[in-house]
C-alpha cells in the first residue's frame, strides 16, 4: 500500500546521505541507531500512555528506514550483510512497537475493551514476525513469496495512526478494531505466501525465480 513512498523517500534522503558519507557515518551505524531510537521510543513512551507523542516520533523515525539503503548505495557498501542486518533489526523495532502497544493495554486495565486489545496487539506482534519470515524462508528454498496485503510499512502506519489519536479522543474501540483487522490481514498474508510457495515448489512447477542465485544476490541490498 505504501511501498510507492519508498522511492520518493530515497530521492529526498540522497542529499542527507551524501552529507553523512562525507562525515564518515556508515550504513550500519544508521541502521543500528534507527533501531535503538525506535525501540526506546516504543517501549518508553507507549506503555506510559504518551500515545500521540510516541506514535508521531516513531512514525517520523520510521520514515528514515530508507536512509541506510541510500547511504549504502552511494558509498558502494550494498550487499548481503547490510540486507541481513537491516532486515533483522527491523524485526526488533517492529516487535518493540507492538510490544509497547500491548503493554499499554496491560498497564491500563481501565480502558475499554482492554482484554480484546491485549489479544489483538499480541496477535499483531506474533504474526508481524511470521510475515517476513515466510518470505525469507521462501527465498532460501528458491521460491518467491513477495506477495501479501500487509507488508511492514503498511502494518506500522495502520497501527500508529489510530494509536496516536486515541490520546486525542478517538474511541479505544477504533484502535482495537484496527488492530484486529491488521492481525487478520497479517494472517491472510502468511496464508498467501504459503500458498504461493506451495504452487511454485509443487512437482513439475517451473523455476519460480529463473536463477535463484542471481535473484538472491539482487535482493541482497538494504531496503529490498
Amino acid at each position: 500500500m505504501f511501498s510507492g513512498l519508498r522511492s520518493t523517500m530515497q530521492a529526498v534522503f540522497t542529499p542527507l546521505a551524501k552529507a553523512l558519507m562525507r562525515l564518515g557515518v556508515t550504513p550500519d551505524a544508521v541502521t543500528v541507531a534507527g533501531t535503538v531510537v525506535v525501540t526506546a521510543l516504543a517501549l518508553g513512551l507507549l506503555p506510559t500512555g504518551h500515545l500521540f507523542l510516541g506514535a508521531a516520533l516513531i512514525g517520523f523515525f520510521a520514515l528514515f528506514d530508507s536512509l541506510d539503503g541510500v547511504l549504502a548505495r552511494l558509498s558502494g557498501r550494498s550487499g548481503p550483510w547490510g540486507a541481513f542486518l537491516d532486515s533483522t533489526l527491523d524485526r526488533v523495532s517492529d516487535g518493540a512497537v507492538f510490544a509497547g502497544i500491548t503493554l499499554w493495554f496491560v498497564l491500563h486495565p481501565q480502558v475499554p475493551h482492554q482484554q480484546w486489545g491485549v489479544a489483538a496487539s499480541l496477535a499483531c506482534l506474533v504474526l508481524g514476525g511470521v510475515v517476513p519470515y515466510a518470505r525469507a524462508r521462501a527465498e532460501s528454498v528458491g521460491a518467491d513469496a513477495h506477495v501479501g496485503i500487509a507488508e511492514r510499512t503498511d502494518r506500522l502506519v495502520i497501527a500508529l495512526v489510530p494509536l496516536g489519536f486515541v490520546q486525542l479522543g478517538l474511541p479505544v474501540v477504533v484502535l482495537v478494531v484496527v488492530l484486529t483487522l491488521l492481525a487478520a490481514a497479517s494472517l491472510v498474508t502468511v496464508a498467501q505466501r504459503i500458498g504461493t510457495v506451495r504452487r511454485q515448489l509443487a512437482p513439475g512447477a517451473a523455476d519460480p525465480t529463473g536463477d535463484a542465485t542471481g535473484d538472491a544476490a539482487g535482493e541482497a541490498s538494504r531496503g529490498a
